[in-house]
């Protein structure tokens, strides 16, 4: 399976200030969406919705990551980019 990239990798800090999580990709996004996510809310649901869109061609890789960014905030996390 190709992965696709989808521009400068986004680190959600995870548990305490030196615990980052980085997702550089599309896949690894969707991944943490579907299987990890603290919340199951309507930001959630969008993002993955765009994410799938966007694996199909169907939208835009830009769109899916400021809808991942905007569920992240949604979830309590601090996206930032990562190094």
């Amino acid at each position: 399976m190709i992965e696709i990239q989808w521009g400068t990798p986004i680190a959600l800090q995870i548990h305490d200030e030196n615990d980052f999580e980085r997702l550089s990709t599309i896949e690894k996004a969707r991944h943490w969406l579907r299987r990890k996510w603290p919340v199951a809310d309507d930001a959630r649901q969008v993002a993955l919705e765009k994410i799938e869109a966007a694996m199909e061609c169907m939208s835009s890789v830009t769109e899916a990551r400021r809808a991942f960014v905007v569920a992240a905030k949604s979830a309590g996390y601090v996206p930032t980019v990562a190094p």
